[in-house]
C-alpha cells in the first residue's frame, strides 16, 4: 500500500527547499506527498511536487503585547484546527516539519491525533518553532550537531545533514573554474526577503569605488526586492557594469554554479547549497537574530576555509570594494575556497532523511 507524508514549512525557501528535495526523494521511492504551508509558497507552490498544497492559518510571535499575542494565539489556533481536518482525511503515515511558524498547527495537530512526526533542524541553533513542537515529535533530523539539548530531546537527534533540491545536485556536476586573469568575473548577490533592500543600498555604491577597469570585467547577477529594482538597475547601467537583476530567479542553483564568486546571507539552505556545488563566497549573517543561527551556520564553512563571513556592520561599500578587488587579483583564493566548500558537502542528506522517514513509519505500523 502507498505510503503518504503531510511535509509542513514555512513559506520561505529556506524552509521549503529541504521539503522539496525530501519530497522529490519520496515520490521517487513510491509515496504520495501533501504539503501543508502558508500563502507566501505561492512563488514556490508550482515547482513542488505535491499532490495538494494546503494552505494553513499560522503567525509568528511579533511582539508581547496582550493584543498581539491574542491574534497570533487565535491564528495558530485556528491553523490547529485546519490541519486537524486535513490529517483526519488525509491519515498521513508521518508529518515531518522544516520549522517556520507555519509548522506549528500541523505539527501540534499530529501530536493531537497521535500521527508520527518528524522536525528537521537545518540550523546549528534550534529555532523558536521547533523548540516549542520538539518534546512532541517522534524524531528530530538534524544537519549539524546540535549541543546542549535536554536529555529528553537529545535521545532523538538524528544527523541526516540538510536535504538539497535536485536541481542543486544537478548543477554541482559544473566545476568550479576560477576567473581568468583580465576575464569577466561573474559575482552573484542574493539575500532572500529579508537581505535584499540591504545588498541592493550596498552593492551599487561598492562598484562605483572600483577602478574602471574591475568594473567592467563585473557580469553582475543580484536579487532585488521589486521596489528596489529600478534604482539599483539605473545604477549598474550609470557605472557601464553589465547586469541582471530580478526578484527571484527560477534556476538559483544554476546561478551559483556560474558564480565566481557569492554574496549572500547565511541562511542553512544557503550554506549547504554552496557546499554541495562548492562555491566560494562572502556570508553576511542576517543581524538581530535572537540565536544568531546564520553566523553559526556561516561558522560551518569559514572554519574549513570556504567562505569569508563578514558582520553587516562591519560591510560598507568600500569594504566591500576591496574585497572584489583582492579576489579579483588573486583567483587561486576563491579556487582553494570552492574546493575546501565541497569538501564539507553532504548531497546524499536527503537520501538519509527519506530513510528516516520510513523508519518512523515502519516503525508505527508495526506497534499493536
Amino acid at each position: 500500500m502507498t505510503k503518504t507524508v503531510l511535509l509542513t514549512a514555512g513559506g520561505s525557501g529556506g524552509h521549503l527547499f529541504p521539503a522539496q528535495a525530501l519530497a522529490s526523494e519520496l515520490l521517487r521511492r513510491g509515496w504520495t506527498v501533501e504539503l501543508a504551508t502558508d500563502e507566501r509558497a505561492d512563488k514556490y507552490g508550482s515547482a513542488f511536487p505535491a499532490r495538494k498544497v494546503h494552505i494553513i492559518a499560522s503567525e509568528t510571535i511579533r511582539g508581547r503585547n496582550p493584543v498581539s499575542l491574542a491574534r497570533t494565539a487565535f491564528s495558530l489556533l485556528r491553523g490547529t484546527l485546519q490541519a486537524r481536518s486535513v490529517i483526519r482525511t488525509l491519515k498521513p503515515d508521518v508529518v515531518a516539519g522544516f520549522g517556520g511558524y507555519p509548522t506549528f498547527p500541523p505539527m501540534y495537530a499530529a501530536r493531537l491525533a497521535g500521527t508520527p512526526s518528524i522536525l528537521h533542524e537545518a540550523n546549528g541553533v534550534m529555532g523558536r518553532a521547533n523548540r516549542l513542537l520538539a518534546k512532541g515529535v517522534t524524531a528530530i533530523a538534524t544537519s549539524v550537531p546540535i549541543v546542549n539539548l535536554p536529555e529528553d530531546l537529545a535521545s532523538k537527534l538524528v544527523e541526516t545533514g540538510n536535504p538539497v533540491r535536485d536541481a542543486v545536485l544537478a548543477a554541482s556536476e559544473l566545476p568550479y573554474s576560477a576567473p581568468l586573469p583580465g576575464g569577466e568575473f561573474n559575482l552573484l548577490v542574493f539575500g532572500g526577503s529579508q537581505g535584499a533592500r540591504f545588498f541592493s543600498d550596498l552593492v551599487p555604491q561598492a562598484l562605483a569605488d572600483l577602478p574602471s577597469e574591475i568594473r567592467a570585467r563585473l557580469r553582475i547577477v543580484q536579487q532585488c526586492r521589486p521596489e528596489d529594482m529600478e534604482r539599483v538597475q539605473s545604477v549598474y547601467d550609470s557605472l557601464g557594469v553589465q547586469a541582471e537583476c530580478a526578484p527571484f530567479f527560477q534556476d538559483m542553483p544554476q546561478r551559483i554554479a556560474q558564480a565566481h564568486l557569492v554574496l549572500c546571507r547565511s541562511g542553512a539552505s544557503s550554506v549547504s547549497e554552496l557546499s554541495v556545488l562548492g562555491r566560494p563566497s562572502i556570508l553576511v549573517p542576517l543581524p538581530g537574530a535572537l540565536d544568531q543561527d546564520q553566523a553559526v551556520n556561516a561558522s560551518v564553512l569559514e572554519k574549513i576555509g570556504g567562505a569569508w563571513p563578514i558582520r553587516q556592520v562591519d560591510l560598507y561599500p568600500e569594504r566591500l570594494a576591496k574585497e572584489i578587488i583582492r579576489f579579483t587579483e588573486a583567483p587561486e583564493m576563491l579556487a582553494t575556497a570552492a574546493e575546501k566548500a565541497r569538501g564539507i558537502a553532504r548531497p546524499d542528506a536527503v537520501k538519509h532523511l527519506a530513510d528516516l522517514v520510513e523508519k518512523v513509519a515502519n516503525e508505527q505500523g508495526e506497534r499493536p
